[in-house]
């Protein structure tokens, strides 16, 4: 969703409050991409401070579903995001690239919401996440979750598998 700057350029001091949905169905980053499961819609005040310097203050709340990291069964992971930023439309592209401030989510006088909360996602992602604590992933053994209904440590193994099984334990009494 794209918000137009334009309307409040004329006047310093000048601010609106915008109610804008997420538009966004998945988060891609180079770890993966992760669908959106829920989201609410953005609230964002956005006030020129003039000389063409916007405050954007703002929220946005949302949960991604992301897979554990040692069983891989997805986790919705809750998101409430705190915007806070300030906007100098006087800067140009290769300005905001000199000064590594990379603003991708304005495009002339257009804020791109999606965009802009994508970039904050990005600083409040989670290193690693996990379904439980004790959480004791995927069995090397069995090749499933032992915390699942349909994994365990009493899974039976490959009726295949047992002349190898047989031979590992001659070892063992040896």
């Amino acid at each position: 969703m794209l918000i137009n700057l334009s309307e409040l350029f004329p006047v310093e001091g000048k601010s609106k409050t915008y109610q804008v949905p997420l538009e966004m169905e998945s988060f891609s980053v180079s770890g993966g991409t992760y669908p959106v499961v829920r989201r609410e819609p953005v609230e964002l005040v956005i006030e020129n401070q003039g000389d063409k310097v916007f405050s954007v203050k703002g929220r946005a709340v949302l949960s991604l579903s992301i897979p554990c990291a040692r069983c891989l069964e997805p986790v919705e992971v809750p998101f409430d995001l705190a915007i806070d930023l300030e906007l100098d439309m006087k800067k140009t592209g290769e300005e905001r690239e000199a000064e590594l401030d990379e603003q991708f989510y304005i495009d002339g006088y257009n804020l791109d919401v999606d965009q802009l909360v994508g970039s904050e996602l990005i600083l409040n992602m989670p290193i690693r996440v996990l379904c439980r604590e004790d959480c004791k992933g995927i069995s090397d053994r069995y090749g499933t979750n032992p915390g699942s209904e349909e994994g365990g440590e009493e899974a039976a193994l490959d009726p295949r598998m047992s002349v190898i099984q047989d031979i590992f334990k001659q070892m063992k009494e040896v």
